[in-house]
């Protein structure tokens, strides 16, 4: 991208990306963006389209798609209800049966190797199974020498807004580093 910025206005003028005003043009745009993201190997201009796109696109969604918080039991019992499974089948990423339910109850949080489990289990970011963008940063643990993690606010994995953002986001960053 050149130092120099075109006029924004003659940009927009010819039929530019601009503000998301509906959902209407919001699936213009997603449409738009899953072309490009389908190209094997994307040009340095699409990849800033993909980026652009993605953030206006998130923009949009965040303002008028708002996903409701919900704690890490939440978003567990979610998962299972909506892939009919049960508290056995987390076993592996638990270790035992006990640790399933006594974190399901409340009175336990996740490890950080717990979450690395859920989150490849269900190809979903580990932020989703953490309290907060604190504790993911810095992996603050609970209690001297715990290696458990405080219990993240995440958000309802499977939405529409939520997958969608999260591939954009994934897509994006790897275009970055193809720089």
């Amino acid at each position: 991208m050149g130092a120099v910025l075109a006029n924004p206005v003659e940009i927009i003028a010819r039929g530019g990306p601009h503000v998301i005003h509906n959902d209407k043009e919001l699936e213009v745009y997603t449409q738009e963006l899953f072309k490009l993201t389908a190209l094997e190997t994307p040009s340095p201009d699409e990849e800033e389209a993909i980026e652009l796109l993605s953030l206006l696109i998130e923009s949009y969604e965040r303002e008028h798609y708002s996903i409701p918080h919900a704690t890490p039991v939440e978003v567990i019992r979610f998962l299972l209800e909506q892939q009919d499974l049960a508290q056995s089948d987390l076993i592996l990423e638990f270790g035992s049966k006990s640790a399933v339910s006594m974190f399901l109850s409340g009175q336990r949080g996740l490890t950080l190797d717990q979450i690395r489990k859920l989150s490849a289990r269900f190809q979903l970011s580990p932020e989703v199974f953490m309290h907060d963008a604190k504790t993911v940063a810095g992996h603050k643990a609970v209690g001297k020498g715990s290696k458990k993690l405080r219990t993240h606010k995440g958000v309802l994995p499977g939405s529409r807004a939520e997958m969608t953002a999260h591939k954009r986001r994934v897509v994006a960053k790897a275009a970055r580093k193809k720089r």
